[in-house]
């Protein structure tokens, strides 16, 4: 089967969510979930167990045989007394008696896999009861729903026999005190479901292999959401109309694949007023060799997930369109391979980008920056509010921050510490790093008026301090995801990030502008 198979398809999920109230003994189901502290600090709903199972709780505590460190989970079968659910998953919440956002989250996802991992196909969860610092009901069903359709991800579309686990969870629900807290948990249920839906479709096509997800298949895929999404105004140019418009930097990367170069342009209008958009530019390398300057084999296979940033804004685009969110959006996708060929482009060749600025070319495999430097160009002609690229940019990024956070580097503080601040609220967190001019004089170029590298040296800030210099009539923040869009090892897979952090920061400038 080809891509085009499934590109029409709308993410979806087998994982139904609802919200219910009710005491935890009385309400029937596979699972009940609830919380328990350092050393015996029971949750409310944890307590109205131990009570109904005349003190199976408790007693399980005492003896050691319940863990309560931060998401350690106990299940528990065929509870004592008059419980209604067949099991109790008790989730250890570790010491503090409020939690971080952080712990909730590993607490929820904890849960989630737990209960994925048994046999039961519905579960009842009041997790939403525990105490979250600055967190309300909304966020922790949020996180909560997050949590659990990450759990039960799987990408198998291609294995001929994808064996689905027998007794896979198909619902859950988000237990509230009361019919007043009914309105926020459904919120943040819908935003969760949203965000998810968005998350998996980056997954999705970043799990995808080169030889299925090609520049061709992103545009299909564009095409597929406006289909879904009849909103978006969805826009594909080729590679003779990026000649026109003086594209050199970028079709330069193309030169040494036999898949034509796209570039995607998706347009979302949800305000009722004509302000100016925002506009997200992900780096869409399908396949990255490395080009003349080869990668090395081993783990070159991952060089397919090249195209997360691209995914992010699929993912993103996806979720604000579900959403309805009163924003503007562009999402701009420079689509493309970077394979090695006789009419490849050559260390030391000189490209003049879109801007008209000219760039030698010292290393083949620094080509995201100029896909992306000649979409940053065309992003201007939107006369955008602010623009953040996205991209599997650097290594120097995995070494300076490992796996854990987004490298965020703006020309503008205002911007950048939205995205922080987005990146919080949503568990999605990054970082940021420098944008200094004692940095972007390492781009000099005794030929041309820049290099494509600046050398070993802060790499991850001298790629940016590259984009910059296309940035110059707008405000602009670039997202280094280098170390968090895949995993690697047993686990190995598109995790669908930056998605729920770009989310966040155009929930929150819609709620601004509201």
């Amino acid at each position: 089967r080809c891509l085009s198979d499934w590109s029409s398809d709308v993410c979806s999920s087998d994982l139904d969510f609802n919200v219910k109230t009710g005491a935890p003994e009385k309400l029937r189901c596979a699972c009940v979930v609830v919380g328990v502290s350092s050393p015996r600090r029971l949750s409310p709903a944890a307590e109205r167990l131990d009570k109904a199972s005349r003190g199976q709780l408790r007693e399980l505590l005492k003896h050691g045989d319940i863990d309560t460190g931060c998401g350690k989970t106990t299940l528990i079968h065929n509870p004592k007394g008059r419980i209604e659910a067949a099991r109790i998953l008790v989730v250890g919440c570790g010491k503090d008696k409020k939690l971080s956002p952080q712990a909730f989250t590993e607490i929820a996802s904890a849960a989630a896999r737990a209960v994925h991992a048994s046999a039961a196909t519905d579960a009842l969860s009041y997790l939403t009861e525990l105490v979250v610092a600055d967190r309300d009901l909304a966020w922790k069903a949020q996180r909560s729903v997050e949590a659990s359709r990450e759990a039960v991800y799987r990408f198998d579309e291609l294995k001929s026999d994808a064996n689905p686990p027998r007794h896979p969870l198909r619902k859950l629900a988000i237990a509230v005190a009361d019919r007043d807290a009914v309105k926020s948990a459904r919120q943040g249920v819908t935003r969760g479901i949203a965000v998810a839906n968005g998350i998996d479709l980056a997954r999705l096509l970043g799990n995808r292999p080169g030889n299925l997800c090609t520049p061709g298949d992103l545009a299909d895929q564009a095409r597929a959401l406006k289909k879904a999404h009849p909103a978006l105004k969805v826009q594909i140019l080729e590679e003779k109309d990026m000649t026109k418009l003086g594209m050199g930097a970028l079709l330069s990367v193309s030169r040494g694949s036999r898949q034509p170069a796209k570039l995607i342009i998706m347009q979302y209008k949800g305000s009722a007023t004509d302000e100016n958009p925002v506009v997200l530019v992900g780096k869409g390398v399908t396949f990255d060799s490395g080009g003349i300057s080869i990668k090395p084999g081993a783990a070159m296979d991952e060089m397919k997930f090249d195209m997360c940033g691209a995914a992010s804004v699929f993912g993103t685009v996806s979720t604000v369109a579900e959403l309805s969110l009163p924003v503007n959006l562009v999402g701009i996708v420079p689509a493309t391979e970077n394979l090695p060929d006789g009419d490849a482009s050559k260390p030391g060749d000189i490209v003049t980008s879109m801007s008209g600025q000219t760039i030698e070319i010292l290393n083949t495999d620094a080509e995201g920056r100029l896909i992306l430097c000649d979409a940053l160009t065309y992003a201007d002609k939107f006369e955008p509010d602010v623009v953040v690229d996205i991209a599997t940019l650097t290594g120097a990024c995995v070494v300076a921050l490992g796996h854990h956070a987004t490298g965020l580097l703006s020309n503008d503080q205002a911007l950048a510490e939205e995205l922080l601040a987005a990146g919080q609220i949503s568990g999605d967190r990054a970082w940021q790093l420098p944008l200094w001019d004692e940095y972007d004089e390492q781009l000099s170029s005794n030929f041309a008026d820049m290099a494509n590298i600046g050398g070993r040296s802060a790499g991850t800030i001298t790629a940016a301090c590259f984009l910059a210099r296309f940035c110059k009539t707008y405000r602009w923040a670039h997202l280094d995801i280098a170390g968090v869009a895949w995993k690697s090892g047993k686990h190995k897979g598109a995790s669908g990030r930056p998605v729920a952090l770009l989310v966040q920061f155009l929930m929150e400038r819609a709620r601004d502008a509201g």
